[in-house]
């Protein structure tokens, strides 16, 4: 087990000890639409995006708006929370994660490839203060729940134990907003590169974000160029926004995928690296051996209207990894009766997670 869970008297939050070995997942919502601002600089705008019915609106506190970097403790805590749910379903198809955590700066710094040192700790009052401080107005559920008020990524923070010394906050107890915190009970989190830390550019972080979402596992997706500018919520102009972008394809950091724009202005984005499923099949042979037995056991019209509903759809996963990841689900609750039913009902939901934004079309 990779993440080491300390029980508590209040058994509502744990400590993170080891990070090297748990998997960066960040959530789904903010990685197809924008909720962070890409300047470095604060920025008291009021971050506007609409996409058909989706609409997002984040007002900032008098910090500015969160930025792609204070997104690194959100990404941070919802990682921890996702090992500890996975963990826990192990054991119990029922366990639901803790909502509140607890955690040290130390480990953050750590896992996110900063320093730890005075500036960092500054840096990180200041990102708690705008994670918890705007306000955000969406009608992007999450878990299939819209929330009808005003809410921050953080709910609430207290600093557990500090360095009166340095004073520094060196552990603190963070509350998630009930929003975020219902896209990891509904497991709409994709894993992520670790390298994903180690880019300077907001921009570069964007995109890389952008890409794993929407081009994910495919060989290629397109989009135009002003769609991708609204997506990501840049501040600024079109023409800016191309010059930057082609200083990001010049530069080629982003991880696992790669960027090109011609002359019309068409934006292609292609994987250059094998992306990992989220769940990815621990021995190959015994894995084909499953996804035959499961295809003799439904009946072939289900086959046949599960995978042309696939085909018909966008999603980040093969049909043989829906397959196996729905063998997992029916072992952990033993409460599947009808196969061929369930199976039609997960995959609707599979297929729900990755509704492909019309944004792409």
């Amino acid at each position: 087990m990779s993440l080491l869970i300390k029980k508590h008297p209040q058994d509502d939050f744990f400590i993170a000890d080891i990070f090297d070995q748990t998997a960066f997942k960040d959530d789904m919502a903010s990685m197809e639409h924008p909720f962070f601002t890409l300047s470095i600089k604060p920025d008291l705008r009021t971050l506007t995006y609409e996409n058909d019915s989706k609409k997002v609106m984040v007002h900032p506190s008098k910090e500015g708006l969160p930025s792609i970097f204070d997104k690194d403790f959100l990404i941070f805590c919802g990682s921890l929370l996702m090992e500890n749910y996975n963990e826990g379903r192990k054991q119990d198809p029922d366990y639901l994660p803790p909502q509140t955590i607890r955690v040290t700066a130390h480990d953050f710094f750590k896992a996110t490839n900063r320093a730890d040192n005075g500036r960092s700790y500054s840096l990180f009052a200041k990102s708690l203060l705008r994670l918890r401080g705007c306000t955000i107005e969406t009608t992007i559920k999450t878990k299939g729940q819209e929330e009808f008020r005003g809410f921050g990524f953080i709910e609430s923070y207290g600093v557990v134990k500090s360095c009166k010394v340095k004073n520094r906050m060196v552990a603190l107890e963070v509350k998630l907003s009930d929003w975020y915190y219902r896209s990891i009970l509904g497991l709409e989190m994709l894993s992520i590169n670790r390298d994903y830390f180690s880019l300077r550019k907001p921009l570069e972080r964007r995109l890389y974000e952008i890409a794993r979402k929407h081009c994910g596992s495919q060989k290629s997706w397109p989009i135009g160029l002003e769609k991708l500018f609204n997506k990501t919520g840049s501040s600024g102009n079109l023409r800016r926004f191309r010059h930057n972008l082609k200083n990001v394809i010049e530069d080629n950091h982003v991880p696992d995928y790669q960027y090109s724009l011609d002359s019309n202005d068409n934006v292609i984005v292609r994987r250059t690296k094998s992306i990992e499923a989220d769940n990815p099949p621990r021995d190959e042979h015994t894995s084909h051996d499953m996804i035959f037995n499961f295809k003799r056991k439904i009946s072939k019209q289900t086959l046949i209207n599960s995978e042309k509903r696939h085909n018909d759809s966008f999603t980040d996963w093969s049909m043989d990894e829906i397959i196996l990841q729905f063998i997992g689900y029916a072992e952990k609750t033993r409460k599947v009766k009808d196969v061929d039913a369930a199976f039609i009902g997960f995959l609707k939901k599979k297929i729900k997670t990755f509704k492909k934004d019309s944004y792409s079309n």
